[in-house]
């Protein structure tokens, strides 16, 4: 029974190293993630401070423009020519979005953008999200400009 035992220990402590050697060499590299600096232009007649920010998110499609896409992050600013920089963006391209809620009332996370937000898109054709390509290890910069000319429903 002795020897059973030793070759069946054995046997087992083979497998868990084959298995962990296996794993390690099926491993990806941890993935470099880049950082995404948005200057905001919101030009509209809105004041922009602490309490009336204007929201910047990030979006992995260009499907938002429909509104069948949710954003994966959100960030704010209290100037109407701020700057947020997203670090650490694993995901690329990533399409970004910005709000201004004249009321002051909208946080970003509790549901869609109230009715009379303002609402502007990176995009280099009109009602079409351009990607922003986000290097690993990079920083990718973009300025995003919107006015009052677009509302939420």
């Amino acid at each position: 029974m002795g020897k059973h035992l030793g070759a069946t220990v054995g046997v087992a402590l083979l497998l868990c190293l084959m298995a962990t050697g296996q794993r390690g060499g099926a491993q990806e590299k941890p993935e470099v993630k880049g950082t995404l600096k948005v200057k905001i232009h919101y030009k509209g007649t809105g004041k922009v401070d602490g309490k009336h920010k204007v929201m910047v998110f990030l979006f992995d499609s260009p499907e938002f423009m429909r509104g069948s896409a949710m954003p994966f992050t959100m960030l704010s600013t209290d100037s109407k020519d701020g700057v947020v920089t997203f670090p650490e963006v694993a995901k690329s391209p990533v399409y970004v979005g910005a709000i201004y809620d004249p009321k002051g009332a909208y946080d970003g996370v509790s549901g869609p953008p109230p009715t009379g937000a303002s609402m502007g898109a990176y995009s280099s054709k009109p009602g079409e999200a351009a990607p922003v390509t986000i290097g690993s290890g990079k920083t990718a910069s973009i300025e995003l400009s919107f006015d009052d000319s677009v509302k939420m429903q």
